[in-house]
């Protein structure tokens, strides 16, 4: 297998496991990951949050850990990535509003390069108006806009992923192990034990 590099689109609020652990499971299979948020330089730091489930209506929200960008988004080129992925936490609330950052995944979507997304990511897939006629996952609380977007909610355990053509996504960070799984089988990653 031939490592790939993948562009992880990150920002303050992200949250913190759906950030910390994709980004290094994703290198300890040989991948190279480039976290990068605008306005932000590499060395830069983004704050995380963390999303527990603890039996209220919805996530409650914890201060997490900083999380070292290690690439630099300006002059950042589809041409130059094999993959995108897209944290969830709040980041993507605002990244959304961001016309190149939005530009960036409409051009992943358009060379159908595996676009991995979690939780609130899907809004940043539907504010770029990429997801019509998909199934794509998300935290529930963005089901509306994922319908909204043209796309079939798919309502899935927590700890399940999806994969419709070249989108995987995940309703929060508990799906990890499927999301991932299902990330690495659409790039051509093969793990020996």
């Amino acid at each position: 297998m031939a490592a790939k590099k993948i562009l992880f689109l990150v920002g303050d609020f992200a949250e913190d496991y759906e950030t910390m652990v994709p980004f290094q499971a994703l290198q300890a299979v040989g991948h190279t990951v480039h976290a990068v948020c605008p306005g932000k330089r590499p060395g830069d730091t983004i704050k995380t949050a963390i999303h527990d489930f603890e039996g209220d209506q919805t996530y409650t929200e914890k201060p997490g850990h900083r999380f070292t960008l290690n690439a630099d988004f300006e002059g950042t080129k589809v041409t130059d990535y094999d993959a995108l992925m897209i944290a969830g936490g709040r980041a993507p609330e605002y990244l959304r509003m961001n016309e190149q950052l939005v530009a960036l995944v409409r051009d992943f979507a358009a060379a159908k390069k595996p676009i991995a997304a979690i939780c609130h990511g899907a809004q940043l897939l539907a504010g770029a108006e990429i997801i019509a006629g998909r199934r794509i996952s998300a935290y529930p609380a963005c089901a509306a806009e994922v319908r909204l977007a043209g796309a079939e909610y798919a309502d899935i355990a927590i700890d399940a992923a999806i994969t419709d053509a070249n989108f995987v996504t995940a309703p929060a960070w508990p799906a990890h192990p499927a999301w991932l799984a299902q990330f690495l089988a659409l790039l051509g990653t093969r793990i020996a034990l």
